[in-house]
C-alpha cells in the first residue's frame, strides 16, 4: 500500500491478552467513502490525496487495513444507568495507535465493522445515521473549543443494518487519546489478578499522565488528574448547553475527553431536567444531573484504585473520599466562575453569584432559549423588542450593566469578552435531524455540509436572531434521540 503517512506504534498490544481481543473487521460489500475529515488528516500528518475514493473506502471499511495496524477490540465493564455490566468493544476495533508528526499518540478506531468477541446479542453494525451524527457532533466540539474524540472517516459499507427499521450500514474512524475509560479500570478490579490491575495503572500513568510516575502516591495523584480533566470537561459541557446523554461508567475517558456521544443533543429552552435520550428514561443523565454523575463516575473509578492508594483499606478510603468530595466545591467555584464569564464579569465575588442565580431562576421559570439568551444580554440593540415585555429581566439586566459598568474596561470590554465564550451556532436539535434525515435516508447532504460548514466558526458569525431563535414549537417536547446499537 502506498505510503499515505500512517505511523502505527502500538502498545496497548503489550499488556496483558486479558485486556483486548485481537480480532479482524467483517469485510464490506460495496464500501463508498462518504465523509472525509481534512482537518483532522492534517494534524495527524495523513496525506490522501494520493488515493482514489475506493480505495480509501477500503480502508475505511477495513476491507484493506493500513499497514502496521494491529485490530484490536478492548474488554472493559461498566455500570449503565448505575448496575455493572460486564461489557467490551462490542461493534469496535481499535486499529492501533498512530504516532503523529507532533509526537502526540492517538488510538484509530473504527465504529461498526461487525462482531467482536463482545458482541453479545450485538451485531456489531452500525447505521449511517448514527455515524453521520457522531461525526457532525465531535466536529461541533471540537470547534466549540471541547475536549472530544475526532471523527477523521464516515464509509457506507453496501450492507443493510436491522433496528427499529432498515438503515443503511457505515462505519466510522474514530481518533481519541485512547479508549482506557473507567470501565476499563472496574473490569481489571471485579475480574483480574492484582498484578495485571497494577499493570494497567501504570500502563495509563505513563501513556497519559507521565509526570506522576515519579510521585509519592501515584493510584491517588491519577484520581486527582482525572478528576479534575473530567471536572473541566462537564463544565464545558454546562457552559454550551451540551446534552451527552449516556454518562455510564464505560463512556467516561480516563483522557478526559467527549467520548461515546450517540444520542446526545443541545438543549434549547433552559431547564435542567432536559434529557432527550430514549434510553434514559428516569433522566439520570438529564442535563443539570451530568455534573452530579460525573462525581458517582469518579467514586466508581476511586472505588478500583483503592488498594493502591494505600494497603490500609480505611486510610485508602480517605484519601479516596476526600478527593470525591472535594468535586463538589470544586465543581461549585468552576461553575460561577465559567457563568461568570458568560456575563463579562471579572470575577464572581457574591453580588456577581447573586445575578448569576437571578438571571438562571428566570432562565428557567421562563423557559428562555439557553443559548441566545447570552447573545441578546452581549448585543441587545439586534433584537430590540426581545424582552420588552418582561419586567423582571429588564431590572434585571439594569443591575447587570450598573456592576460591569463598575469593571475596569467597562461595559465594551465585557461584551468582547462574552463574545470569546458564548456560541452563536449550536447544532440545534431539528437542524440536525433534518440534515441527518435527508443525508442518510435520502442521499441528500446539502443541509448536512451547510450545517457542517456553520458549526466551523460557532463565536465569530453575524448573529440573525430569527434564524437561531425559531425552534419549532413543542419539537423538543417529542424530541427523543437514539444510541444506534
Amino acid at each position: 500500500m502506498m505510503n499515505t503517512g500512517w505511523n502505527f506504534h502500538t502498545t496497548y498490544n503489550k499488556l496483558s491478552p486479558d485486556f483486548y481481543s485481537t480480532v479482524h473487521p467483517v469485510p464490506a460489500d460495496k464500501p463508498e467513502l462518504i465523509l472525509l475529515n481534512s482537518r483532522l488528516a492534517d494534524e495527524l500528518g495523513l496525506d490522501f490525496s494520493i488515493v482514489d475514493r475506493s480505495q480509501l473506502a477500503s480502508i475505511f471499511t477495513g476491507n484493506q487495513l493500513p499497514e502496521g495496524a494491529e485490530p484490536i477490540s478492548q474488554a472493559y465493564a461498566g455500570h449503565q444507568f448505575g448496575h455493572f455490566t460486564m461489557l467490551g468493544d462490542g461493534r469496535a476495533i481499535v486499529l492501533g495507535e498512530h504516532l503523529a508528526p507532533d509526537g502526540q499518540r492517538y488510538d484509530i478506531q473504527f465504529k461498526g465493522t461487525g462482531r467482536t468477541p463482545y458482541s453479545r446479542s450485538g451485531d456489531g453494525r452500525a447505521t449511517l445515521y448514527s455515524m453521520l451524527r457522531e461525526y457532525l457532533i465531535s466536529e461541533a466540539l471540537f470547534h466549540l473549543g471541547i475536549p472530544a474524540s475526532g471523527s477523521l472517516a464516515v464509509t457506507e459499507t453496501g450492507q443493510p443494518v436491522y433496528r427499529e427499521t432498515v438503515h443503511p450500514g457505515a462505519v466510522l474512524t474514530r481518533v481519541a487519546s485512547s479508549h482506557i475509560r473507567i470501565g476499563t479500570f472496574e473490569f481489571a478490579a471485579r475480574f483480574l489478578s492484582p498484578d495485571k490491575r497494577q499493570e494497567l495503572l501504570d500502563y495509563t500513568i505513563s501513556r497519559h499522565y507521565p509526570d506522576l510516575e515519579e510521585t509519592e502516591n501515584k493510584a491517588l495523584g491519577l484520581l486527582n488528574r482525572v478528576a479534575l480533566k473530567l471536572l473541566n470537561l462537564v463544565i464545558e459541557w454546562m457552559r454550551v448547553g451540551f446534552i451527552h446523554g449516556v454518562l455510564n461508567t464505560d463512556n467516561m475517558s480516563i483522557a478526559g475527553e467527549s467520548i461515546d456521544f450517540g444520542p446526545c443533543a443541545f438543549m434549547n429552552g433552559f431547564d435542567p431536567a432536559t434529557a432527550f435520550s430514549s434510553v434514559d428514561t428516569n433522566k439520570r443523565y438529564a442535563f443539570g444531573n451530568q455534573p452530579g454523575i460525573v462525581q458517582w463516575n469518579l467514586g466508581v473509578f476511586a472505588g478500583t484504585l483503592l488498594p493502591f492508594i494505600d494497603k490500609n483499606e480505611d486510610k485508602a478510603r480517605e484519601s479516596a473520599q476526600e478527593v470525591i468530595q472535594k468535586f463538589v466545591s470544586q465543581f461549585e467555584e468552576e461553575w460561577y466562575r465559567m457563568m461568570g464569564n458568560k456575563l463579562g464579569f471579572k470575577k464572581t465575588g457574591k453580588q456577581e453569584k447573586e445575578l448569576i442565580n437571578q438571571l438562571m431562576s428566570w432562565m428557567q421559570r421562563s423557559k428562555a432559549d439557553y443559548t441566545n439568551t447570552f447573545l441578546i444580554i452581549a448585543k441587545p440593540a439586534e433584537t430590540p423588542d426581545y424582552f420588552n415585555t418582561d419586567q423582571e429581566f429588564l431590572s434585571w439586566y439594569d443591575q447587570w450593566i450598573a456592576v460591569l459598568e463598575k469593571q475596569h474596561g467597562g461595559l465594551s470590554e465585557a461584551r468582547l469578552r462574552m463574545t470569546n465564550i458564548n456560541p452563536v451556532y449550536i447544532p440545534r436539535n431539528h437542524i440536525v435531524e433534518e440534515a441527518l434525515t435527508k443525508a442518510s435516508s435520502h442521499g441528500d447532504y446539502t443541509n448536512f455540509h451547510t450545517l457542517l460548514e456553520r458549526l466551523k466558526r460557532p463565536y465569530r458569525e453575524q448573529w440573525e436572531a430569527k434564524d437561531l431563535q425559531s425552534i419549532p414549537p413543542g419539537f423538543d417536547e417529542k424530541y427523543k434521540t437514539y444510541c444506534g446499537t
